[in-house]
């Protein structure tokens, strides 16, 4: 039984490491972006940040928006969604135009419902793209211009960007990595780039999208209550045949602090059970299949014996090569790859939590409203 499991977990890496589009290596990233060519002309942008209860970030956001390089017309506008601690003050502060946001209608998620009522305020603007961009997201002064570079070279429908993370408290480095890891491995970057690919992945930290892709697509209702909507974003535009490109950046980086291990079970909760279509069914083959990859390799090296622990023990190192260059691009040392089992463990167990809190009536908890599923 014990060598029956410890070929399933080598195969299962076999798998992970050669057949989901190199995902581990963390190769697609815009570090080519300086190199490509200006358009031949910068159309406009409306830049939207949808900000709730963000007084510790939204000042300094704002300010670096407004300091891009970007050579053709921006504007930054963010919709202040019923803030209680001057969120909307700070944002005017800055510079911002800022739109009051109203109540949630039934059926759509906090985020969604910001960013329609950013759409609508800009709705008589002359602009041919979006950058839709969170009020914890701080831009480099070039980080517009190389978007819009992008956009236009490739001919593209949708550019995204995973912004570079916080990794500084110790809970941080032991879980940060883990979760672009973990995303990647879900929604390799290459398949969902590849317009021939079903996968279909964004990252809503950052997200420039074309105006008219967005129209033509019904604009946000069709995905109004998606709790992953980033990702229900890029799937809108890639079914209609648009083309998306997802990459990994330095230029763009998150100033949201996740001191404790409370603070990032509360992120991964909030969406986990929606990952996986909130069916139990699932969650159980999530469950086995993350005690399959995870678990038993470490349990079968230090416990087990014979060709069942040497092929545990091949298991855990191929984990801690996959996670290697994640490791690195966050300037931490290859060996903590040795713990993946127990952040893996960790996340498994949030998991748990995100389908007992939709259970509960209180799935997708997030800043002071249970959305619930769609």
């Amino acid at each position: 039984m014990s060598l029956a499991l410890a070929l399933a977990a080598l195969l299962a890496w076999g798998v992970l490491l050669l057949g989901r589009g190199m995902f581990w290596l963390a190769r697609e990233d815009d570090r080519d972006a300086p190199a490509l060519p200006d358009p031949a002309r910068w159309p406009a942008v409306a830049v939207l940040i949808p900000a709730r209860d963000e007084a510790a970030t939204i000042g300094p956001v704002v300010r670096a928006l407004l300091a891009q390089d970007y050579p053709g017309r921006f504007s930054v506008t963010v919709v202040d969604d019923r803030s209680t601690d001057g969120t909307g003050a700070l944002a005017a502060a800055a510079g911002a135009r800022v739109v009051p946001g109203g109540a949630r209608p039934p059926g759509w998620s906090g985020k969604l419902n910001a960013l329609r009522q950013g759409l609508e305020a800009v709705a008589g603007e002359d602009h041919a793209l979006l950058l839709l961009t969170d009020a914890d997201i701080l831009h480099a002064p070039d980080s517009l211009r190389l978007l819009v570079r992008r956009m236009e070279h490739g001919r593209l429908d949708l550019v995204s960007l995973m912004a570079r993370l916080r990794c500084a408290p110790r809970a941080e480095r032991w879980t940060v990595p883990h979760f672009v890891f973990f995303f990647a491995m879900l929604y390799p970057f290459r398949w969902a780039n590849d317009p021939r690919a079903r996968t279909a992945a964004a990252a809503g930290g950052c997200v420039l999208l074309r105006r008219a892709t967005l129209e033509a697509r019904g604009g946000l209702a069709p995905i109004r209550g998606r709790i992953i909507d980033d990702c229900a974003l890029a799937a809108l535009v890639k079914r209609g045949g648009g083309r998306t490109w997802l990459g990994l950046t330095e230029r763009v980086r998150s100033l949201r602090a996740y001191d404790d291990l409370s603070a990032i079970r509360a992120m991964v909760a909030r969406t986990a059970y929606a990952q996986l279509g909130y069916s139990p069914l699932v969650l159980a083959g999530c469950v086995a299949g993350m005690a399959l990859v995870y678990l038993a390799p470490p349990l079968l090296a230090l416990f087990g014996a014979g060709w069942a622990r040497g092929l545990g023990a091949l298991s855990w190192a191929l984990m801690a090569v996959a996670l290697a260059p994640m490791l690195r691009r966050y300037g931490l040392s290859p060996l903590r790859g040795l713990g993946l089992p127990l952040t893996a463990g960790l996340y498994l167990l949030w998991t748990l939590d995100s389908a007992r809190a939709e259970w509960a009536g209180r799935g997708g908890f997030w800043k002071g409203e249970a959305l619930g599923r769609r």
